[in-house]
């Protein structure tokens, strides 16, 4: 299955105790519905991964992995990005997209003008930002993922407009 055919969904913390347990961080609005897109795949798709949640945790949740048994194992897994097939996940609204759509899209201003192209999208507690990378950029553009300043996104021509505020 290609990459553009799954999602990221999480990640490997690192190891939780001695038996093989990991700490799960999830990406998902619902942290434990993470099991609901199980098997997970590792990014290359070369591990896949039964799921099974034990407790929350500090900073994520506590899981059993498929396969993963010892404390070591565990470890070495930590950083490990976890992805589920896309056709397991729910359909969004209109005006709703996961962050895996919107990377690598480019980004024209109102007047057609080229930004650059959707790097990243990030979210520190105030919403969603759209990091925008381009040509004659020394550093990438961060533009507010809110209706004002993106009125625009549209998957099937596969670009997005932004309206950007005087002060960036």
């Amino acid at each position: 299955m290609a990459k553009q055919d799954r999602v990221c969904v999480g990640a490997i913390a690192g190891a939780f105790g001695v038996n093989g347990e990991v700490r799960l961080k999830s990406f998902c609005a619902d942290p434990e519905a993470i099991i609901d897109y199980a098997p997970l795949y590792s990014e290359d798709g070369g591990k896949v991964f039964s799921v099974k949640l034990t407790r929350p945790v500090t900073g994520g949740l506590g899981a059993r992995l498929g396969g993963v048994a010892t404390k070591e194992q565990a470890d070495a897994l930590k950083g490990v990005t976890l992805w589920a097939d896309r056709e397991k996940l729910p359909s969004l609204p209109d005006d709703e997209f996961y962050h895996a759509d919107l990377i690598g899209l480019p980004v024209l201003d109102v007047g057609g003008v080229a930004l650059g192209t959707v790097r990243a999208v990030h979210n520190h507690g105030a919403g969603d930002f759209l990091e925008v990378f381009g040509p004659g950029r020394r550093q990438p553009l961060l533009i507010p993922f809110t209706r004002e300043a993106v009125p625009t996104v549209d998957l099937t021509a596969g670009r997005i407009i932004a309206d950007l505020p005087e002060e960036i």
